[in-house]
């Protein structure tokens, strides 16, 4: 039988022991959350002021601001169908300090731009914070009183009546080529850097018809503002029951959905992923948050920082086949 040498027993337990220190102290390092956030926090909207992304920004960084200790802030940066302000939040140290908040329209830019990053590579997934319906808008003034009606006024008219949108590519673009399409109708498309400014001349009447933003376009809407022609899920929305559904209206197969959620850098640590994600989701069972999100006509949705990666990255697959049958190009 070979016996052990002291020399080479001693080599083992020395061994042994690094290992257990180094265990040791894996187990005693302090959570990466532990004393986070150290330092005020920003969320980066991609977009301009004043349109839904931006309300929604603006509440969730004031209801986060007491949870996690420090001021949390918005900063706008819109421009380039949203891609300005991700490229700057995915720059930023991957801390936590800086967070991105986007939309469905984040999953259709990688059909239609050349990325400097990798959508679902280069971040990390937060989690979803919103999801509901687009609203049909007209202004309150025009003959256009039914979805049915813009579809006949297009088609009376080809390539002449207008609609509005947030941008070349968006989301709010592709819902009304989408619908252009399945009505058969043409349609002039005019994009704008924002919701808002969408908004505006949509109410002016400078542009027949817009594909909105509830949350934006809900406060028009009730103060006569704006018509609601239709929500373009598959369900009403219980602020406006009485607004019928794209499909309702006589296109059947019409099913858009607006959401918004938070994304970080990539390298962003676990324990800091799970600790927002985590008061995240506490704001998103409150009643006030839902009833905050029901008069916006969306609901909250919360889930899993896994869950929403797997939506963005459906939803990228998803919009690359709708945006080749509809040929859809940005200039």
């Amino acid at each position: 039988m070979m016996k052990t040498s002291s020399s080479s027993s001693s080599l083992m337990l020395g061994r042994r022991s690094l290992l257990v220190a180094a265990a040791g102290a894996v187990l005693a390092r302090p959570s990466l959350a532990a004393g986070y956030p150290d330092k005020p926090l920003k969320i980066i909207v991609p977009y301009v002021p004043g349109g839904g992304a931006d309300i929604l920004a603006r509440y969730m960084a004031q209801m986060l601001t007491a949870p996690l200790g420090q001021p949390v802030i918005v900063e706008n940066r819109g421009g380039a169908g949203g891609m300005i302000g991700v490229d700057v939040g995915l720059a930023a140290p991957a801390d936590g300090s800086v967070l991105t908040l986007i939309s469905s329209s984040y999953t259709v830019n990688p059909s239609l731009y050349k990325l400097k990053y990798d959508p679902v590579r280069d971040i990390v997934p937060i989690g979803q914070m919103s999801a509901g319906p687009l609203l049909v808008v007209v202004n309150a003034k025009s003959p256009i009183r039914t979805l049915a009606d813009l579809a006949k006024a297009a088609r009376a008219k080809p390539g002449q009546l207008t609609y509005a949108s947030s941008g070349q590519g968006s989301a709010l673009h592709l819902a009304a080529a989408q619908f252009a399409r399945l009505a058969g109708v043409q349609m002039n498309h005019i994009p704008y850097k924002g919701g808002g400014a969408a908004l505006t001349d949509v109410m002016s009447g400078q542009v027949d018809s817009y594909f909105a933003a509830t949350a934006s376009a809900m406060p028009h809407v009730e103060a006569g503002r704006l018509r609601a022609l239709a929500v373009t899920t598959t369900s009403r929305i219980a602020s406006l029951p009485d607004v019928p559904t794209v499909a309702e209206c006589g296109f059947p197969g019409y099913d858009v959905t607006l959401w918004y959620g938070l994304i970080g850098p990539n390298g962003l640590p676990p324990d800091i992923v799970r600790r927002v994600n985590a008061e995240l989701g506490k704001i998103l069972v409150l009643p006030a948050t839902a009833e905050k999100f029901k008069a916006d006509g969306a609901v909250p949705s919360g889930g899993t920082p896994q869950a929403f990666g797997s939506r963005i990255a459906r939803e990228i697959a998803s919009w690359r086949d709708t945006v080749s049958a509809l040929n859809i190009k940005v200039e």
